[in-house]
């Protein structure tokens, strides 16, 4: 699919945004990168990541504190990617190119690689959120139909009984095979990846090499194949979960749409942020301990409309940006509740799953 156009205006309704956010930061005096709470943050999690770590390969612990710490380490895992790598890959954790970089590299070594992510993520999932055929966030085919125009098969009618178990295998799936099928084929779904370079080929190669030593190799030397694959099978299955459902809970619930572009000139109906506001969604805004956790990304409209802003200042300036989209009367989407906006998601899952073929 070729990748769609958005409507164009003089006055958008972006520029709008963007001129009230500027104003914003020059009145409070702050940058739009990321300050000490953040780098203090990212400190206390990745300490914590190298600590649990350490005890659980080299001072393996009882098998059922072992399993907790599995656990917390696949936590630490997702708050790493959530807090350092993200606003990193976006360029908002810090006002330096080469720190942002570093933020950027801590998905490498996390199994994963920040240059493919940086298409997928950065240019095609926030470009066109949402667009079935080059929204890549959206293709789970065939275990999961997110959305009316993808074809239905009749799994899909349990399907919001058994996505937990799909979201789980998210991780693995991730760093062992489409890291890999988009290296080799050089596309992002059906969209082209940007060219790598030999200092790309070679970060690509040598930073899994690493994370199959430091995840694989050493920790079977230590404890043994059937206690790693156990341990290793948790860890990256509570990272697969947790990652998942933040970035599910943002975009595939029920008040969220999904446009096609309109042919034959290939265009989407409304311009840009108009689209993000309606294909985006928050959720459990009030809650500091989740924002903490999930790096702000319960505030996804925020992100989206903003993403080279520090997730440390999304609280601040959601009450601007809820409030010009009720002046301009543009759609604001927001679960006040983590579990309302389950709720929503799962029903959307049941919904999209309760269409006979005859009706796809």
């Amino acid at each position: 699919m070729t990748a769609p156009k958005f409507l164009s205006q003089a006055n958008s309704f972006h520029a709008e945004l963007r001129h009230r956010i500027n104003a914003y930061f020059v009145e409070v005096g702050k940058a739009k990168t990321g300050n000490y709470e953040l780098f203090l943050k990212a400190i206390i999690l990745v300490v914590s990541f190298i600590l649990i770590y350490t005890h659980l390969v080299f001072f393996t612990p009882a098998y059922w504190f072992a399993i907790i710490e599995c656990i917390v380490l696949g936590g630490l895992t997702a708050a790493i990617g959530f807090n350092v790598m993200h606003d990193g890959a976006h360029g908002s954790f810090s006002k330096y190119k080469w720190v942002n970089e570093l933020a950027g590299l801590s998905l490498n070594f996390l199994g994963a690689n920040v240059f493919m992510w940086k298409t997928k993520h950065n240019v095609v999932h926030h470009t066109f959120t949402n667009i079935d055929g080059v929204d890549d966030d959206i293709d789970a085919r065939p275990f999961l139909r997110l959305c009316e125009s993808q074809k239905f098969y009749s799994i899909h009618r349990y399907q919001h009984l058994y996505f937990w178990a799909a979201y789980a295998m998210l991780y693995l799936y991730w760093i062992f095979f489409t890291d890999y099928e988009k290296y080799f084929t050089r596309k992002v779904g059906n969209m082209p990846l940007k060219n790598m370079h030999l200092k790309d080929h070679i970060t690509f190669w040598a930073f899994k090499l690493i994370h199959i030593s430091l995840f694989l190799i050493v920790p079977i030397y230590m404890v043994g194949f059937l206690p790693w694959l156990v341990g290793f099978l948790i860890y990256g299955m509570f990272t697969g979960l947790v990652l998942s459902l933040v970035f599910q809970l943002a975009h595939t619930v029920e008040e969220t749409q999904f446009p096609a572009a309109v042919q034959p000139v290939n265009q989407i109906e409304d311009e840009w942020a108009i689209h993000q506001l309606k294909t985006t969604a928050n959720f459990a805004p009030k809650n500091k301990i989740i924002t903490w956790l999930v790096g702000g990304l319960n505030y996804q409209i925020e992100h989206h409309l903003f993403p080279n802003i520090s997730h440390i200042h999304y609280p601040a300036i959601s009450k601007i940006i809820k409030q010009a989209c009720a002046e301009y009367g543009i759609p604001y989407i927001e679960h006040a509740r983590t579990r309302f906006a389950v709720a929503s998601h799962v029903a959307h899952l049941r919904q999209l799953g309760q269409l006979s073929r005859a009706e796809n």
